[in-house]
């Protein structure tokens, strides 16, 4: 049974948990990739025993659909999981390097250290796989883990702080719920590192708050991810990718496309291909989308009102609506929505969507595309919809993104072996397997002297040891 706790904990126990996880540290730091991997096997283990109280939790918070939980939650992690039991031993092991040849006599290598205390900062929009997939990170590196779970899905954080006290003693991971006080009071601590998924406003108070003891950060923030749509698109397989890219979580994921930039020459045909997509993914029987059990709910009504509000002022100010609108404020639904005849003055275009709100705009030639584009901040995901080659690449050599895909959306996360991660506003920093166990250490170059010496050039500085210094510089 799930037990709600208090809306705020107090300072003394976050203080005494820190404390004691600093303690424990160089202990943690010592294990071994064998007993690392048993911690981490724990955590599949209980995954998949209670894989319905997982979906149950998260229906329960927003109405996710089970499929969807399964796709967008434990797929994820899984595959992380496993990643690491096949290569941790291999990552912990000591990275020889070359050695120039003004240094010879000496050999050097990279030592992936753990960085210490961790907190991880999770969203609600993905509450579980966002907090558990950088967690088993973190255990792979070898450090000691302070959780703090979104307060906008109660139901799953209770959970998760269920699942990691069965599995875990406190010095070595933790769970800490609440509100905005509990971040701040988790902030002021003087972490080794710290990784936080969600705004980029609320990004930026991170590293402020991050900056006062010089921690090291990750942060998977977001911003407006464009989809570019060009003339030689597979119009019927495009309009199905975006549609699901789009409206999978009820547009609540950070990559998704929040808006297109669609060839003139196609919108109409993309238009009506969405249309039928959106029709057959979630109203095939005819029954109205508000009653598909494969569609999820806005997370509540603060976001609810938010999004409407982006959906209500575009379409006060010229915006048509090309497929959906309707809504619900009582159950926060609202149907996948196509908007066209938008403009750079509304706020859909100018704030992030994180909701089923989607904008579509045309261009004449790439270029016009481009500079829509790059007149943003640089999005987390850049989408390219395209059976040319050379357009592909023209996209790609003038824009920049964190990641990009091509002729796809929203798979780059699932692929444990691509960096993910933004760039500037869109994020700080790397995730996914081995990218994430570098974010969570501190790569330590070690140098060991074999034979020789570097004598020959120690003061005093005689003519001869200063031709001896310029040979080296010029030589070697």
């Amino acid at each position: 049974m799930i037990t709600a706790l208090p809306q705020t904990t107090p300072r003394d126990a976050i203080q005494a948990a820190f404390d004691a996880q600093r303690k424990h540290a160089p202990q943690m730091a010592l294990t071994t990739a064998e007993q690392r991997i048993e911690r981490i096997k724990r955590i599949q283990s209980w995954i998949t025993t209670h894989e319905t109280d997982i979906q149950r939790v998260m229906y329960d918070d927003f109405r996710k659909p089970s499929a969807e939980v399964m796709l967008g939650e434990l797929m994820a992690v899984h595959a992380e999981i496993k990643h690491i039991i096949k290569n941790l031993r291999q990552w912990m092991l000591p990275q020889r390097l070359p050695t120039p040849l003004s240094l010879v006599g000496t050999k050097s290598h990279i030592r992936h250290e753990p960085k210490g205390n961790v907190l991880i900062i999770a969203p609600w929009n993905y509450p579980f796989s966002l907090m558990i997939k950088p967690l088993v990170s973190a255990i792979a590196a070898g450090n000691v883990v302070i959780l703090k779970p979104s307060e906008m899905t109660p139901h799953t954080a209770n959970l998760v702080r269920e699942m990691i006290a069965e599995l875990f003693p406190a010095n070595e991971v933790t769970v800490f719920e609440g509100d905005a006080a509990v971040s701040t009071a988790l902030l002021e601590l003087p972490f080794n590192h710290i990784f936080f998924t969600g705004s980029p406003a609320v990004g930026r108070i991170v590293m402020a708050a991050a900056a006062k003891h010089l921690t090291s950060v990750t942060l998977e923030l977001g911003g407006k991810s464009p989809a570019i749509v060009d003339e030689t698109a597979n119009i019927k397989e495009t309009a199905g990718r975006l549609a699901w890219g789009k409206c999978i979580n009820n547009g609540q994921t950070c990559i998704a496309p929040d808006y297109l930039l669609v060839h003139r020459s196609v919108k109409e045909p993309l238009i009506q291909a969405m249309r039928e997509t959106l029709t057959a993914m979630y109203s095939p029987d005819g029954k109205p989308i508000e009653q598909s059990d494969s569609y999820a709910r806005i997370v509540n009504s603060k976001h609810f009102e938010r999004v409407k509000g982006l959906l209500d002022d575009a379409v006060q100010q010229g915006a048509t609506v090309a497929f959906g609108g309707n809504t619900n404020e009582a159950d926060n639904f609202m149907e996948p929505t196509l908007l066209e005849n938008v403009t750079d003055e509304m706020r859909v275009m100018q704030e992030e969507i994180f909701g089923p709100v989607l904008p579509v705009l045309t261009y004449e030639n790439l270029d016009d595309a481009l500079r829509t584009v790059n007149s943003r901040e640089k999005p987390l995901a850049l989408y390219i919809h395209s059976r040319s080659r050379q357009n592909t690449q023209y996209i790609l050599d003038r824009t920049s993104a964190g990641d990009t895909v091509i002729n796809d959306t929203l798979l780059q996360f699932g692929n444990v072996e691509l960096p993910f991660g933004g760039v500037n506003n869109s994020g700080l920093g790397k995730s996914n397997g081995f990218f994430s166990f570098q974010e969570f250490s501190n790569q330590r170059g070690v140098m060991q002297r074999e034979f020789g010496t570097m004598k020959f050039i120690y003061p005093p500085y005689t003519d001869k040891v200063k031709k001896l210094i310029g040979f080296f510089v010029k030589w070697l």
